[in-house]
């Protein structure tokens, strides 16, 4: 016994240093095995998270795709006869037809001047419901996809808000059904109110660039090509960039809505969903420019560039 007290008390401190660098050790080892333990569960949830986000992200590039198919076989194909009769009531050349056909029957019934004044008249008339036709197909195809990609967007975040992903946290919005068909039936604007301001400014180009063409001139395919780029050349060029959005959807709500507030109200006028999607189509139509002037004149070169290989 005395042999060990004096074996403790000469080597007390030995001991205690012994223990606490043991006990400092397990300490330290247990602290950086809990903690490798957290960035092991961390990098798994971040891995699922990553993981859950290229799924999403998949499954949002197929639904759009879907949608495209779905704006080529149903949205367009309902869209476009009804724009093409529109078209077709507001630019008539039947009348003319039937005053220079008289002309021809009767000679004594038309003058020179008028035969000829009635003949440029057809011609402007012609390019313009020419152009009108290629130019207002392409901007509603273009508005159409645009449409259904924002919508579709939006529908796809509603239901995959479930799914817990970082992607579409921040996006989450739901939009009811009756601001879905509101949306839709907006793809009419075209026809129903913006065609005639398109016709006129239109045909305002194609007056401008016909000046220099006479009747007796001869004309090919690359000729014709040449003038209808020439008219959309000449269209675009009037006004803002972006002014053929005017035609294609109603004025921004945002706007409107400001301007009928009255300068004592205190509460900013409030936007509904409706509102909103209007604001992103106008937004993604508006920061589509490019060299020609907008997105809908990109669409239309490239399409006339695959004509111009074929033929």
């Amino acid at each position: 016994m005395l042999y060990l007290r004096d074996l403790w008390r000469r080597h007390r401190r030995k001991v205690l240093v012994t223990a606490g660098v043991l006990g400092s050790g397990y300490l330290l080892y247990k602290l950086y095995d809990a903690h490798k333990r957290r960035l092991i569960d961390l990098e798994r949830q971040l891995a699922n998270e990553r993981e859950n986000d290229e799924f999403i992200k998949a499954q949002i590039q197929l639904h759009f795709e879907n949608i495209q198919r779905i704006a080529d076989t149903t949205t367009l194909p309902h869209a476009m006869p009804y724009l093409s009769c529109r078209i077709a009531e507001d630019l008539n050349l039947s009348h003319l037809m039937e005053r220079l056909v008289k002309g021809k029957d009767q000679p004594n019934s038309l003058s020179s001047s008028e035969k000829l004044e009635l003949w440029d008249r057809l011609k402007i008339l012609s390019f313009t419901r020419l152009v009108v036709s290629i130019w207002a197909v392409t901007i509603l195809s273009l508005y159409i996809r645009v449409q259904v990609n924002i919508l579709g967007r939006h529908l796809y975040i509603d239901t995959a808000r479930g799914l817990g992903s970082s992607y579409l946290l921040e996006e989450a919005d739901l939009i009811d059904r009756d601001d879905q068909q509101k949306f839709l039936a907006s793809a009419d604007f075209l026809a129903n109110h913006g065609l005639p301001k398109l016709i006129s400014s239109m045909q305002t180009a194609a007056t401008e660039v016909l000046k220099a063409k006479q009747l007796r001139d001869f004309f090919n395919t690359a000729i014709l090509h040449e003038t209808i780029m020439q008219i959309l050349d000449m269209f675009l060029s009037m006004g803002s960039p972006h002014h053929w959005v005017d035609c294609l959807m109603p004025e921004d709500p945002r706007l409107y809505k400001l301007a009928k507030t009255s300068s004592d109200e205190t509460n900013p006028p409030e936007f509904t969903k409706f509102d909103q999607l209007m604001v992103e189509t106008r937004e993604v139509l508006s920061s589509g420019e490019s060299t020609g002037g907008g997105e809908g004149f990109s669409i239309w070169r490239r399409q006339s560039n695959k004509w111009d290989a074929s033929s």
